[in-house]
């Protein structure tokens, strides 16, 4: 029993930030996915376009159509309950659309930093030559992802995505 009383702590603390843990995880799981193939993609497309920039751009675009497919699709369904009415048992479109807006409004300025900083260190990385364009990929996959998330999650703190109800 005295390993319950330890793990009590933990509970309490994962209640209270539920949503923004999940958030996070949801976060993550479709990040891996778009650092996966980025890197796989960045490494084909050098073989057929030697320009520094369009790889590092179109790489960017590559994964943006990993991620945001799965990152909806988890995070629809780790707050799924949200968006149904107690009373009636049918969807709320008006909490939807609500956390449509705050999405967007938290993911508009962390994206442009994510965009912005990994085409850059991308960029700078693959035209320097010091590391196969895979390599490059994941180094400013990550670069970006640590300013990433910081901003998302204080944006998301920002717009009350996750309010009590």
């Amino acid at each position: 029993m005295i390993l319950g009383k330890n793990l009590l702590p933990i509970k309490k603390y994962f209640e209270k930030y539920k949503d923004y843990i999940l958030f996070n995880k949801t976060l993550i799981i479709s990040g891996v996915f778009a650092f996966i193939g980025g890197a796989l993609f960045t490494q084909f497309y050098s073989y057929f376009d030697t320009n520094s920039f369009s790889n590092s751009v179109v790489t960017l675009a590559f994964e943006y159509l990993i991620y945001l497919p799965i990152f909806g699709f988890l995070f629809y369904f780790d707050n799924k309950h949200r968006y149904i009415d107690r009373r009636t048992g049918k969807k709320n479109i008006n909490v939807i659309k609500s956390d449509i807006k705050k999405l967007i409004a938290a993911f508009a300025i962390s994206e442009i930093v994510f965009s912005v900083s990994k085409v850059v260190i991308h960029f700078e990385l693959l035209n320097n030559q010091i590391f196969e364009p895979y390599l490059a990929s994941m180094i400013a996959s990550l670069s970006a992802w640590v300013i990433f998330l910081i901003v998302i999650n204080l944006s998301v703190r920002t717009v009350r995505l996750f309010k009590s109800r």
